[in-house]
């Protein structure tokens, strides 16, 4: 009977969160008709900040818990990364192709990597200290104010804006309050969706008997990388591709800086040697820069022969989870 009530959670969730990515997209590019900046700019900061606030909770009550509670942590940031790029990054491209902006390819994608990066010599010691998540949220907070800085300075040159938009009668009257509306619902609806969905597919992830280090690499990780899922989804089938990208790009970024930092000044977790630096560690950051070649090789296109290739690189590496 408890596991019919947690498919029938994990299948609710999905529903709402199907309805709610809906609402975020709409309220997220008539932000960026109102505030004259493009939709990669929004999906960069309020989309991708929102849609990666259910890996923030996930980790922070991963290293409250007193066992195995570093490695649920980092794992969710690990495999959340793998899943946004690989599995929804993939997916979006199947359901439709992904043109990327030259600017992102060569300025937003090379600072996801190294932010990646960044994390290979915190790990060395197999823990996260507080003063190295300050440092962390530190870098996060620099870059939140650069992303605003080149927004103020995009709204000042139309010409930069990356998709245009028809303005009609509508949309000149447009308030600037509906879509914030959209925007907070959508968000909310999101989390409360995840929520759902996670906890009917740990609940289901327990009963099978896999660990805290999979559990965290799969079921946790694919959990909150349903938001970025759906919105991609949502954002690629109405044609907001700066949406989609803005979405992907922006929440590995947030995943690995503020995630990573916020679960450490909450509490400074030890991780085990094999998630520190071990094959995880380097499979989310060869995806990364997989992700950075399926784009170039495309000229700046996602195409749906390297959107299957990612999605197999992910049932992949699902299966060495599996399999070890």
């Amino acid at each position: 009977m408890d596991l019919i009530l947690h498919i029938i959670l994990l299948i609710g969730g999905l529903v709402i969160l199907w309805k709610c990515a809906e609402l975020l997209v709409t309220g997220a590019v008539g932000l960026a008709q109102i505030l004259g900046v493009s939709s990669l700019v929004v999906g960069l900061t309020v989309v991708a900040m929102g849609t990666s606030a259910p890996e923030v909770a996930a980790s922070i009550a991963g290293v409250l818990r007193k066992a195995g509670g570093g490695d649920i942590a980092l794992g969710n940031v690990f495999g959340s990364n793998i899943a946004n790029l690989a599995l929804v990054g993939g997916l979006t491209a199947l359901i439709r192709p992904l043109r990327v902006q030259r600017k992102t390819l060569f300025r937003e994608i090379p600072v996801m990597i190294l932010v990646a990066l960044l994390l290979w010599p915190l790990l060395r010691n197999s823990n996260i200290s507080r003063p190295e998540s300050i440092i962390l949220l530190a870098v996060f907070a620099g870059l939140i104010v650069l992303m605003v800085y080149a927004a103020r300075r995009e709204s000042r040159q139309p010409g930069l804006q990356s998709e245009s938009f028809e303005p009609d009668a509508k949309q000149e009257t447009r308030s600037p309050q509906k879509d914030i509306m959209f925007i907070l619902i959508g968000l909310a609806g999101l989390a409360l969706g995840a929520k759902m969905a996670v906890e009917g597919a740990v609940f289901i992830g327990i009963e099978i008997g896999l660990s805290e280090r999979v559990i965290a690499l799969t079921v946790i990780a694919f959990g909150t990388s349903l938001p970025e899922l759906v919105t991609c989804v949502v954002a690629a089938i109405k044609g907001h591709h700066d949406i989609s990208v803005g979405n992907l790009v922006g929440s590995n970024i947030f995943n690995t800086l503020l995630v990573t930092g916020a679960a450490g000044v909450v509490r400074p977790f030890d991780v085990t040697p094999r998630l520190a630096g071990g094959v995880d560690y380097w499979i989310m950051v060869i995806v990364s820069a997989a992700f950075a070649g399926a784009i170039i090789i495309g000229k700046q296109v996602i195409g749906r022969l390297c959107g299957s290739l990612m999605v197999c690189m992910y049932i992949g590496y699902i299966i060495y989870l599996l399999l070890t």
